[in-house]
């Protein structure tokens, strides 16, 4: 349950001018097959009675159809049929316009999902590499460093060495209507036709002695041939090339399945080539066609964990399957916002819930870009049921509201890093209310003693600050090293262009950056590049995380870190061009998307498992080295929330929290007894001492996991002792939380690299 502030004040009572409709209280619905619109819409009553005045809901946009999140977006301007489909949306929009309730959408504009085959944008793109039309919707470097891969995209899927894959016969090549896939498991790639030839041409001359050379079918079958030896290669990207490329492309298949179709002998002529190209498992050499026809593509096939170091599309974070989309692009917005806008002029929406922002281009330009887009649509249609005032929007933008939609935006904010005023939204999505108000329920008087307990039973003193510059450095040398690499390429053409740092190698300004990304305070700074200008706040953050990051590295050469200040400053060379410019500009837009992602996987992905001192300030936006908050402190900080942003929303969890309230509030009583739970964990870890795995002479599960399990189980343990198949239950979810726990803090074992003994004796 998450809500905002009431409409209280006189001054918004008084505000008919306002069309803007803002929640009173929020319920969210987590959306999936198990969950559906028909059955959101049964309770609609219940929330209605509840008090709840906008249902909350999850990504609707089509997705991975076993997708549980559906954060996973393959098609925009479509609703998810797996959810219910657009006649059952419509049946619950209708329902909560009729009780007077809006609708906030979750939505995630930074990415879209690549797994599956619905994603036709990325199909396209694995289909014609850099001549797709869809190529520059995509964040990809297609002239990445590794010169393999060189106008092709790499994807990491295989669950092998990509030669074991492909003589064990799992990689397999099929036809279908027109078209040549290559199938691997659940995944089904498409082929670029240009490479068709060599799948056609291998039963051209056994056709040949089939048919006589005036035969139709022949002539046919010869003349698809010379047509996709015309095709434009993959890699021209001139618009009247990809053009012609995308429109011949489709003829030829066309022409292909209604030949195949209706003439046997090239039915069989195709299927002879298909069988012969896949190859015979045991026969290394017969595999050699499929390789050479998986070369042509636009993609490498790879075993997935090279992904970390060589993948050259930008993704949400680490997650393979979700690849960055261009939101900066005109184009790319228009694309994904038809649908969207669509429903919010037709009354079906209310306001929207933005995921993972941080990672966007230019985050201001496109709170304000959804602004206007949202103001042009409601001029067109406006539903009084979701603006209560009577007022219209008028179409002259000059004349909108500034915040004519009800846009919230989930935004990390570090201790006394303020929302950027400038930003056309309504406010957060409440962590800072969250951690906030649990901070009141931790006794800060007893920190210290704390910290002597926590310390002596795992044996050394854990400084959180140290702890997250060194994880913040270990996800930039494993999950995120390809990324990584792809700045540090940018800067280094930046290098390049100016005679006083063209001497900098690849590997010292890889090295650099690292160390400046390792100390950044915040998640990132929001310099707009275009305008030349940084602002007095990202300035002081990029002076101060530049001097931190020359401390810790007193052997480099200084003249290294001045550099990459002077860059992030946009303090160009007095001799630097509008080339010279651009490509500086540039990477300070890339740098900014770069280090949110690092930030959260160092601290809340892998810092968060490791600090274990009380777990219950290990929280989505929190700062566990804080040991508390007092309550003239929370309510100053409601204060500010209250004259600075009003109607941000306020929550105590949501769907991304490591821990629910209550198991929160159990774990900060411990705060109160400190000497009861030093006296209970002497007692467990005796107990326990004999359940222990010694693993190449070390005990296992270590003094720190063995700390967070039993923080755990006082978190969750059910009032009443459970026995039976609901204690079997209760073992076995923390069990799974454990497993998750000690691959997250990457100490013994990760998600990479498992250690199934340090797994096992846990």
């Amino acid at each position: 349950m998450t809500a905002t502030q009431d409409v209280i004040t006189e001054e918004l009572a008084a505000d008919e001018q306002r069309p803007t409709r803002i929640p009173r209280a929020t319920y969210r619905l987590q959306f999936n097959s198990g969950f559906t619109f028909g059955q959101a819409r049964a309770i609609v009553a219940y929330l209605d009675a509840l008090g709840v005045s906008d249902l909350y809901a999850s990504p609707l946009f089509r997705a991975s159809p076993d997708s549980t999140h559906g954060y996973d977006i393959a098609n925009h301007n479509q609703i998810n049929p797996v959810l219910g489909g657009e006649a059952e949306f419509d049946a619950l929009a209708a329902e909560l316009n009729a009780r007077n309730m809006g609708l906030l959408l979750d939505t995630v504009p930074n990415h879209m999902g690549i797994g599956e085959p619905s994603n036709e944008w990325w199909m396209d793109v694995l289909e014609n590499g850099p001549s797709s039309i869809y190529a520059p919707y995509f964040d990809i470097d297609w002239q990445p460093v590794t010169r393999e891969l060189e106008n092709k995209v790499l994807l990491p899927i295989l669950g092998q060495q990509f030669g074991r894959v492909l003589e064990q016969g799992e990689l397999r090549l099929t036809y279908e209507h027109g078209m040549f896939f290559l199938d691997y498991y659940d995944h089904r790639l498409p082929v670029n036709p240009r490479s068709y030839r060599l799948i056609l041409q291998h039963e051209l001359e056994a056709l040949r002695t089939q048919l006589d050379e005036a035969t139709p079918d022949l002539l046919e079958y010869e003349s698809i041939l010379t047509g996709l030896s015309n095709l434009p290669m993959r890699t021209e990207t001139e618009p009247a090339r990809v053009a012609e490329r995308n429109r011949e492309k489709e003829i030829l298949k066309r022409r292909l399945d209604t030949l195949a179709s209706g003439s046997e002998p090239v039915q069989a002529a195709i299927a002879e080539a298909v069988r012969q190209i896949n190859g015979t498992p045991g026969q290394p050499r017969s595999f050699d066609l499929l390789e050479q026809l998986v070369d042509w593509q636009a993609y490498r096939l790879t075993y997935w964990r090279v992904a970390a170091e060589e993948i050259n599309y930008r993704r949400f974070f680490d997650v393979n399957d979700l690849a960055a989309i261009r939101m900066e692009r005109e184009d790319v917005f228009l694309a994904t916002h038809k649908l969207l806008m669509q429903l919010f002029a037709q009354g079906k929406l209310s306001g929207i819930r933005l995921d993972h922002t941080d990672g966007l281009y230019d985050p201001a330009g496109y709170f304000a870009r959804l602004q206007q887009a949202f103001a042009e649509a409601n001029s067109e249609i406006q539903n009084p049921a979701l603006s209560p005032q009577p007022s219209a929007l008028s179409p002259q933008p000059s004349a909108l509201p500034a915040r004519p939609l009800y846009l919230l935006t989930e935004k990390i904010l570090a201790r006394g890093e303020p929302i950027p005023p400038e930003w056309a939204i309504y406010g957060t999505t409440g962590y800072d209310f969250l951690n906030a108000a649990n901070s009141v329920f931790v006794d800060t008087a007893a920190e210290r003693r704390f910290s002597e307990i926590y310390s002596d039973f795992v044996g050394r003193r854990m400084d959180f600050d140290e702890l997250t510059y060194q994880t913040r450095r270990q996800i930039m040398r494993v999950s995120l090293a390809s990324e990584l690499l792809v700045l540090a390429t940018a800067l280094n053409r930046v290098a390049e262009r100016t005679r006083y740092y063209r001497d900098f190698t690849l590997n010292s300004l890889r090295e650099a950056l690292r160390e400046v990304i390792a100390c950044f305070p915040v998640y990132r700074t929001y310099t707009v590049a275009a305008s030349d200008t940084v602002g007095e706040r990202d300035r002081q953050v990029i002076e101060q995380t530049v001097a931190r990051s020359r401390r810790r590295n007193p052997a480099a050469e200084p003249s290294i870190y001045e550099f990459i200040r002077d860059v992030l400053l946009l303090r160009y060379p007095d001799h630097a061009g509008e080339a010279d410019r651009a490509e500086q500009r540039e990477f300070v837009m890339r740098f900014q998307q770069l280090t949110g992602p690092v930030m959260a996987k160092g601290l809340e992905d892998t810092a968060f498992y490791i600090y274990n001192r009380l777990i219950s300030l290990n929280e989505v936006g929190g700062e566990p080295r804080h040991f508390g908050g007092s309550v003239a402190a929370f309510h100053r900080q409601n204060s500010e929330r209250l004259r600075d942003w009003p109607h941000a929303m306020l929550c105590s969890s949501t769907h991304d929290t490591k821990r629910s309230e209550d198991v929160r509030a159990r774990i900060n009583l411990l705060s109160e007894v400190p000497e009861q739970w030093r006296t209970l964990l002497t007692r467990l870890a005796r107990l326990n001492q004999r359940k222990k795995t010694e693993i190449e002479g070390v005990r296992a599960p270590d003094r720190n996991d063995e700390y967070l399990l039993y923080q755990t189980v006082l978190g969750t343990l059910p009032l009443d002792t459970p026995h039976g198949a609901a204690l079997d239950e209760y073992v076995a979810r923390i069990q799974a939380y454990m497993a998750k726990a000690i691959r997250e803090a990457k100490v013994h074992t990760s998600w990479l690299n498992q250690n199934t003994q340090y797994n096992e004796a846990t």
